[in-house]
């Protein structure tokens, strides 16, 4: 296992110059509000020289240096711009995690040669944060732990894979007992005896460690000579199935975003053979030269491992991105395709004909939604799905198409008109007798003459709910003098449920 610490420690002063409007101070600080006084949180490398350090009341380094830029600090800020470097991370690993509050965290396992080797990847690193503002430091070790202390408290940048356990020892023995990581009163309890280094710990036996500052100090001693290793908590989780591209010059055109996009799909679409799987939800990031990260992700309405469907289900999402504004800035440098989600996929049974249109009614649907679902959002087309309800309202639902497979309906013994509305609307009838057919009624405010009618067609309330605010229905086909179809329902037995039953139009054939 291989792990790099990126270690950024002036992050709060790197961030405000990056984007200071004008001519940037000579000496800048951060300050906030503590315990009532004013007080340095972060200073940049001049007002370092200076003597000015965190925790410096505001008025002290006043005197000090006149000259001083203040500005108030803004953790919330920090904390994103943290985020923003992780996400940009993941263009050397797609496991890159946040190292509050000013550091990063990626799992180079196996990555390493797509930059040249180790050294090449810390170089690539720290020139890239360089020249985006930062100052930075990094150390790449066999423990995510012995590289943050390497990077925060050491001149030693990489720790060959092949070292020995004494090797990792003595490395660590060097570092000051601030590296494990431990709390400040833990790291004070430990300064009174006179435990300095992490070397003053190795060297004494554990038990009476364990007695005197408790199990964590062991377990971080542990973590820190890369006995046990510390898990990491990416910022995304990483794709099975990934293919990527880097170039020497940005990207800026769409067409070649496009096209960039169609051999990435070509390359994994393999992987996804080979696994008997398909992709159900693709994730496109895209690098760009100045360190932002976009991404956008489409899914499909079923296991996908047709290079040219994925590559036209990308592009329909990026250009439906581009109508709001793609913004490339000078380009992008580097392009990831991953499956984020897959599901099983049998082979398809090839067919010596070839299919109508190009493709068969399902595939042709199947394209349909996916595209659809590129353009607006997959939960917004929906499909019909039929549900074990007998009160025509609650016999379908609507669910979104891509989630689950068409049903077919059952046989309905009574027709059904194709069109209900998604609530009864009320209408005056008049009938001849209370529990007949209507001769004539009025709908939204038009009055029309029955000339033929079928029916009743009695619906009875759900169990659990008769009696209560549900009553029986009988339902009519009826036909107006214009030829019209309407299917009404009378809400209600006379004498028996109610005095006066109620007329509903619920659906039109």
């Amino acid at each position: 296992m291989r792990f790099l610490s990126v270690f950024l420690p002036r992050l709060p002063t790197d961030r405000l110059l990056r984007r200071w409007s004008g001519a940037a101070p000579e000496v800048l600080a951060l300050y906030a509000r503590v315990k009532g006084a004013e007080r340095l949180t972060a200073v940049d490398a001049r007002a370092q020289k200076l003597g000015l350090v965190p925790g410096l009341a505001v008025a002290d380094a006043r005197a000090r240096c006149p000259t001083l830029a203040l500005a108030e600090a803004d953790p919330q800020a920090d904390a994103a711009l943290v985020e923003a470097l992780a996400d940009w991370s993941r263009r050397f690993t797609p496991l890159a995690a946040a190292d509050p509050p000013d550091g990063m965290l990626l799992d180079v396992t196996g990555a390493a040669h797509l930059s040249g080797g180790e050294a090449a990847l810390l170089d690539e690193v720290e020139g890239r944060l360089l020249r985006m503002g930062f100052s930075v430091r990094a150390a790449l070790a066999p423990g995510p732990a012995l590289a943050r202390a390497l990077a925060r408290f050491s001149n030693a940048r990489l720790v060959s894979d092949g070292a020995t356990q004494d090797e990792l020892d003595a490395l660590a023995a060097a570092l000051p007992i601030d590296a494990l990581g431990l709390d400040a009163e833990t790291n004070a309890a430990m300064r009174r005896p006179g435990l300095r280094l992490v070397g003053d710990l190795l060297s004494r036996p554990r038990a009476p460690l364990a007695a005197r500052f408790g199990r964590a100090a062991l377990t971080r001693l542990d973590a820190l000579t890369c006995r046990i290793r510390d898990p990491i908590c990416p910022r995304f989780e990483a794709p099975a199935f990934i293919a990527e591209r880097r170039f020497p010059d940005g990207l800026t055109r769409r067409e070649d975003i496009e096209a960039t996009l169609k051999r990435l799909a070509a390359d994994l679409c393999p992987m996804l053979e080979r696994a008997g799987v398909g992709a159900r939800q693709l994730e496109a990031v895209f690098y760009r030269v100045d360190g932002a990260v976009k991404r956008i992700i489409a899914g499909t309405s079923r296991p996908q491992r047709d290079p040219a469907r994925l590559a036209a289900l990308l592009n329909e999402r990026l250009a439906a991105i581009a109508e709001e504004g793609l913004d490339t800035g000078y380009g992008f440098d580097a392009l990831r395709l991953g499956a984020t989600k897959v599901e099983s996929a049998a082979p398809s049974q090839a067919t010596l004909v070839a299919p109508p249109r190009g493709g068969s009614d399902d595939q042709d649907l199947a394209d349909l939604i996916d595209r659809l679902g590129a353009r607006i959002g997959l939960r917004r087309v929906q499909r019909l799905h039929a549900q074990a309800a007998h009160l025509p309202e609650f016999t379908v639902a609507a669910v979104p198409a891509a989630f689950g497979a068409a049903q077919a309906f059952p046989p309905q013994e009574a027709v059904r008109p194709l069109r209900l509305f998604e609530r009864p609307e009320p209408i005056e009838t008049i009938a001849l007798f209370p529990d007949g057919p209507p001769l004539r009624f009025r709908w939204r405010r038009v009055l029309r003459e029955v000339v033929a009618f079928e029916g009743p067609e009695r619906i009875a309330p759900p169990w659990w709910r008769a009696g209560l605010d549900s009553l029986t229905r009988d339902y009519f086909h009826v036909q107006d003098r214009d030829g019209r179809i309407f299917w009404l329902f009378r809400e209600g037995l006379y004498a028996r449920e109610t005095q006066a039953p109620r007329w509903f139009l619920h659906g039109l054939s």
